[in-house]
């Protein structure tokens, strides 16, 4: 860890990284002197309160934030009017709110240091150096916000590493109304990433680690709802939020062919395993909440029957055999406290994934083939933390992480005991200098700056040279 920083300090005196800073610094200028001020954190303006009003820590929710989502990102109360269609609420004493399309951008640069890249087997190619990389890892627009008073949408485009592509989308219809004297919000969701769509950060899209290194090894393997499919499918579904309590939804999933994925900026086969039909998604939650405790306890999951990918290299997105059936199971619950200046966040959760490989058992021309008929997969995270601060927040986390399954001589061919177990620690200190103050200049603009170190006690089936992996991370998040 020592060597580590010792590298850190010298790499943040080279111009790589102050050059890839002040090139954002620009951009953030010149947009800053443009005419109008359109480029704003959306949400905020939206709404008109700062961004500690719905993040613990962004992009980790407070209840008026998850509320904001469910009603499907229509509540307003700013200067602003986000619908196309002014509505009774936009009066004003001088008139009728001005329109401000709800549009955002966002830039992270991060530097990572691998303890033992080649040891590791974590050397990237070109361009990239054997360690240390500076770079300017995600580039994006949002327009996020409200379309009319009933429909709002969470729309991500972004650049990463060296193309375009469509990202995190979430449009939603949202209302409300009473059932024998209980309030129900209702509302349909059509969203591109299982999960993406859910109010609380127990579960996969929006989990911590809300951004970590591209050069790291990642978790190891891990069950197919934590983003194997995340941009590659298409989805619809309802929901309700029963007497502020009770939350239920159910969605349906589709691949999208080979074709569209190219034309969305997505190679089909980049991260998905292959392509379904139709794919159930369901959650269930329930929040008691009193003074200012919430406590939440819930179960969600997912079943698909995969075609799986060719692993011919000269035909990658053939199909092969039947299907293979996976199911995932989780449990997840959280708590969470306010205090009168700061934030506590615990949470746990838990996936069991249950796998039939019709197709890919003993089949070599499977992406995923397999030694056994049948393997199970399980993930289980910890979570804790403290975001202390109003007008300037300090956060301080640590999650533990753990996934273990099966072994497959085949699948988990080059696995230490052919097993996927995987676990470690991360731990995360993060400084939000305006997270409910304004910042100098420029009201909406917003920075998360962390420095994130994970130690793996385990990596690939075995202890043995798992420290190899371990990971510094540091970044520079930039809202505006």
């Amino acid at each position: 860890m020592s060597d580590a920083l010792a590298r850190l300090a010298l790499i943040l005196r080279r111009w790589g990284f102050a050059s890839a800073v002040a090139a954002v610094v620009i951009l953030v200028g010149l947009l800053a002197d443009a005419p109008s001020a359109e480029a704003l954190p959306s949400f905020a303006r939206q709404t008109g309160q700062p961004c500690g009003a719905c993040h613990t820590d962004y992009p980790g929710l407070t209840p008026y934030g998850r509320r904001f989502k469910i009603e499907g990102y229509t509540m307003g109360g700013g200067k602003y009017r986000s619908t196309l269609f002014p509505s009774a609420d936009d009066s004003t004493d001088n008139g009728k709110k001005e329109y401000v399309p709800p549009m955002s951008m966002m830039a992270i640069v991060d530097y990572s240091h691998i303890q033992n890249p080649v040891a590791a087997g974590l050397v990237p190619g070109p361009p990239y150096a054997a360690n240390d990389n500076v770079t300017l890892a995600t580039f994006s627009f949002f327009y996020g916000g409200a379309i009319t008073d009933h429909i709002g949408a969470f729309v991500q485009g972004t650049y990463n590493p060296f193309a375009w592509h469509w990202d995190n989308t979430d449009i939603r219809f949202a209302d409300s109304m009473a059932i024998a004297s209980v309030p129900v919000i209702y509302g349909i969701t059509a969203n591109n990433n299982p999960t993406v769509q859910d109010p609380w950060n127990t579960i996969p899209a929006w989990g911590f680690p809300y951004q970590f290194s591209a050069f790291g090894p990642g978790f190891g393997s891990t069950p197919f709802i934590d983003g194997a499919f995340a941009q590659q499918v298409a989805g619809a579904g309802a929901y309700a939020y029963i007497d502020d309590l009770v939350y239920l939804e159910a969605t349906g999933y589709h691949t999208l062919a080979p074709n569209a994925l190219n034309s969305l900026g997505i190679a089909a086969t980049d991260t998905g395993i292959g392509r379904f039909d139709f794919a159930p998604y369901w959650r269930a939650a329930i929040e008691p909440h009193w003074g200012n405790n919430w406590l939440e306890f819930g179960t969600f999951g997912m079943a698909a029957d995969v075609h799986p990918w060719s692993a011919v290299a000269t035909a990658p997105t053939a199909l092969v055999g039947p299907t293979d059936n996976y199911t995932d199971i989780g449990l997840d619950t959280q708590y969470q406290y306010g205090g009168s200046n700061y934030w506590v966040t615990l949470r746990g959760s838990y996936v069991h994934e249950y796998q039939q490989l019709n197709a890919s058992f003993g089949n070599p021309f499977s992406v995923t083939s397999s030694s056994n008929s049948n393997n199970t997969l399980n993930e289980a995270r910890a979570y804790a933390s403290l975001a202390y601060g109003n007008e300037n927040r300090v956060v301080l986390t640590g999650q533990y992480f753990t996934s273990w399954g099966t072994s497959d001589a085949t699948l988990y061919a080059t696995n230490a005991n052919f097993s996927p177990d995987t676990k470690g620690w991360i731990g995360e200190i993060a400084y939000i200098p305006f997270i409910d103050s304004q910042a100098p200049g420029w009201p909406w603009f917003n920075v998360r700056i962390g420095l994130q170190y994970t130690a793996y006690t385990e990596f690939n089936g075995t202890s043995a040279g798992a420290s190899e992996n371990n990971t510094l991370y540091l970044y520079l998040w930039m809202a505006m």
